[in-house]
């Protein structure tokens, strides 16, 4: 049997965030009425002129400048001429030769940890099409209905080249190129919104060579996991046929979710079936450097500077530097927290605050299907709460239990240690006078860590913790049960 090597690059096409259309000044709000948000422009009627919004333009550049693209000082449009019902015009505003954006490249993570660069052949513009509905709720139609409203939001196309091997490699640039773009602020890159859609091309050829097999495209894949799923089942379509001597047809197919594998859609057009040509409504491009070098100042830092930037200043690990980096909001709630500390206490207190932002926050969040933006829990807040552990004034189990109480109504944790009488006491012989009640309250306990069973300690600390509810220090009340019970250091 021969050996296969899967080659694979993806057309992702990108939602940029405007609140008007690319042609027009209709909005682009999602979830709204069929055809409420059209107007004689994005619906093609005859003798209207397009004009192109400029934050349009905008966003593709500065995405573009984050993906390290050369950026063209001239560019054109194009009319991408084909004919189906949510295409009014039956021409789609595009470009072709000229597009505005090339020779980029992404960084992407790999399981041996060296990053895989995967080049960015182009970014260009285009207008996007409406949407057919083949059905309502469970109920197949036997007609289509044409909503209009996504007819003219604007698009960039990120096609990157064939350098992607596996549905691991095309999931991880996704993921990638949705965290640099969401940084950027381009777009929400939400999938199950339209607003980043991926075609895969996906061809095999024998590994060694380094010839281009026949590709398919595969388009309707909504999610990280359907573009995963479709890779790996048209591969094995792909090799089977050709163990078989069989030919691939070079053909556009489609996902179908539902069965889990490829249907053909209709055989794979080239750029000439589009027959391309300038649009002849609207002028070229044409952009001045100290506009580029505008937009390029406006970037943040970006996930990989950043996750640099906090294993070096905070002595964070690659995983938690790289946790906190997945998303801007999230990194943005952590600056704010640790920049309560000052001097070496920031720090020691970068990994704390890690763990109450990772477990606590985001596990409460989760489970009540909220995003950190909804957090009643503030960064200084939070932070407020790691200090006072740091300074002993709360025991670990006391901490959780503010915290609990701050993500229920939130406020300031000082006040409601004081409000619940959860300072962590520093008194020895009230701590002693806990120790004794529960040493004489546990005989068996008590005869087992004399014989040798250290572990059982652990019991009688709980309950003094328990009785104390949480304020008493837990490693003075573990000394002290050491010299009460004379085992161990505590001698």
């Amino acid at each position: 049997m021969t050996t296969f090597e899967t080659v694979i690059g993806l057309e992702v096409h990108v939602q940029i965030k405007t609140r008007s259309k690319i042609f027009c000044s209709c909005p682009t709000d999602f979830g709204s009425a069929p055809n409420s948000q059209i107007c004689p422009v994005c619906a093609g009627y005859p003798g209207v002129l397009p004009v192109l919004n400029e934050k349009v333009v905008e966003g593709l550049i500065r995405a573009a400048l984050a993906l390290h693209c050369s950026i063209n000082h001239h560019s054109t449009f194009a009319r991408k001429q084909y004919f189906y019902p949510d295409l009014p015009k039956d021409y789609q505003i595009s470009q072709y030769d000229q597009p505005l954006a090339i020779n980029g490249f992404l960084d992407v993570p790999a399981k041996d940890g060296e990053p895989r660069r995967i080049r960015i052949h182009r970014i260009h513009l285009e207008e996007d099409a409406g949407k057919l509905l083949h059905a309502i709720g469970n109920r197949e139609l036997e007609y289509s209905l044409v909503d209009l409203n996504r007819t003219g939001v604007p698009l960039m196309e990120i096609v990157s080249e064939p350098d992607l091997r596996s549905p691991e490699d095309a999931a991880a640039y996704l993921d990638t190129l949705r965290t640099i773009l969401r940084y950027v602020g381009v777009s929400d890159c939400d999938m199950e919104k339209g607003s980043m859609r991926c075609d895969a091309n996906i061809s095999l050829r024998p590994a060694g060579s380094q010839t281009l097999g026949t590709r398919a495209e595969v388009k309707n894949m909504n999610s990280m996991r359907s573009v995963r799923d479709a890779i790996v089942f048209e591969a094995q379509r792909q090799a089977a046929l050709l163990e078989a001597g069989e030919r691939i047809v070079q053909e556009t197919r489609l996902w179908d979710q539902d069965t889990m594998v490829t249907k053909p859609m209709r055989s794979k057009e080239e750029a000439h079936d589009y027959r391309y040509f300038p649009d002849p409504d609207l002028v070229p491009l044409e952009l001045k450097e100290d506009f580029i070098e505008g937009l390029r100042k406006t970037l943040p830092e970006l996930p990989e500077q950043r996750q640099v930037r906090y294993q070096k200043d905070f002595g964070l690990s690659p995983y938690d530097a790289g946790v906190l980096t997945g998303e801007k909001t999230l990194a943005d709630f952590f600056e704010s927290a640790v920049s309560v500390f000052e001097g070496p206490t920031r720090r020691e207190a970068a990994k704390p605050l890690v763990n109450w932002i990772t477990t606590e926050l985001l596990g409460r969040l989760n489970a009540q299907k909220k995003e950190l933006e909804e957090s009643p829990v503030s960064p200084a807040h939070l932070a407020a709460l790691v200090r006072l552990l740091q300074k002993g004034a709360l025991s670990s189990k006391s901490a959780k239990m503010v915290f609990d109480e701050m993500f229920a109504g939130g406020g300031d944790p000082a006040s409601i240690v004081k409000a619940k009488g959860l300072v962590q006491s520093d008194d020895e012989s009230e701590m002693a006078r806990w120790v004794d009640e529960i040493i004489a309250a546990n005989p068996k306990i008590v005869t087992d860590v004399k014989a040798g069973k250290s572990a059982a300690i652990g019991s009688l600390v709980g309950q003094v913790m328990k009785k104390s509810t949480g304020r008493a220090n837990p490693q003075t009340v573990q000394w002290l049960l050491k010299i009460r019970l004379a085992i161990g250091d505590g001698q």
